[in-house]
């Protein structure tokens, strides 16, 4: 995500809605990943996030002529998102809904021995990295969906208590201590069941093969790790309104922003391509 000051958002705002294709190109390019990297989180899949990141994108586009500078533009970016995630029905989780009970029994009692090997020549380490960050993603699917947006707002894109608190349409004290008991939890269960990222028995380059025959990998089809990876810093438009972090911050670190996807960038361009301009001034 490109870091802007307010006056350039604006800026862009103006000439977009006045017709200037390329200061639209430019919002767009300039919040794609953002969008993505909080359609990850919240949905679980790559092939989910890529959906709804280009059906935010167009909401975003086609929503432009209201935004009346109340408020920062990513944030105003980040309010049209988490709505339409909450309440998102397409996605792979969304009708079989995860819990840490279900996660945890799987982990204790799964027969990962008894799995024959269907690794397919893929290296094995390259399957268990991909594991481990699929893994702890559809993990925050044992969230209910606010309290994973509180959990990936906080702890992923690092966002002040007001500024999340404005998204969110809650205070900035009941932000933060949902944010921190969320955030307890999550460090508790990898406490406990990760070997990754805790002192849990669950290694991934054990359960590779049981991965794959649950069909939460594909070793034909890596996301994660042919993912182009972004640093954490450019996910960051906040000015310098940072609150301080405690020290469970670094049981987090699968949080890894990435690059969008270059289907969802093809995708998006096609729109701007095609679109007549004149849908955002009179939206």
């Amino acid at each position: 995500m490109n870091k802007k000051s307010k006056e350039e958002w604006q800026s862009l705002i103006d000439k977009a809605t006045a017709g200037d294709k390329q200061a639209l190109e430019m919002l767009v390019t300039g919040v794609q990943d953002m969008v993505f990297n909080l359609s990850l989180r919240m949905l679980g899949t790559f092939a989910d996030a890529q959906d709804a990141t280009q059906d935010i994108l167009l909401k975003m586009i086609t929503h432009l002529s209201s935004f009346r500078g109340e408020s920062a533009f990513t944030t105003w970016v980040f309010r049209i998102a988490t709505n339409h995630l909450k309440n998102y029905k397409k996605h792979m989780f969304a009708h079989h809904p995860l819990s840490f009970e279900f996660y945890g029994d799987d982990i204790q009692n799964a027969k990962i021995q008894d799995v024959p090997d269907s690794t397919q020549n893929v290296d094995k380490d390259l399957l268990a990295e991909e594991l481990k960050l699929s893994c702890t993603n559809v993990m925050l699917q044992c969230l209910d969906m606010e309290s994973r947006c509180i959990f990936i707002l906080g702890t992923m894109f690092k966002l002040d208590s007001r500024m999340a608190g404005e998204i969110l349409e809650m205070t900035p004290e009941a932000y933060r201590k949902r944010l921190s008991r969320i955030r307890q939890k999550m460090a508790e269960f990898l406490g406990q069941y990760c070997g990754e990222y805790g002192n849990g028995r669950c290694k991934c380059k054990d359960r590779v093969n049981y991965a794959i025959q649950s069909h939460r990998i594909n070793p034909l089809q890596l996301d994660y790790v042919s993912a182009t990876e972004i640093p954490i810093g450019t996910m960051i438009d906040v000015k310098n309104a940072m609150e301080d972090i405690d020290d469970l911050s670094q049981d987090f670190s699968f949080c890894k922003p990435y690059q969008s996807p270059e289907r969802t960038k093809h995708l998006i361009q096609e729109f701007l391509d095609s679109t007549q301009l004149s849908i955002i001034k009179n939206s």
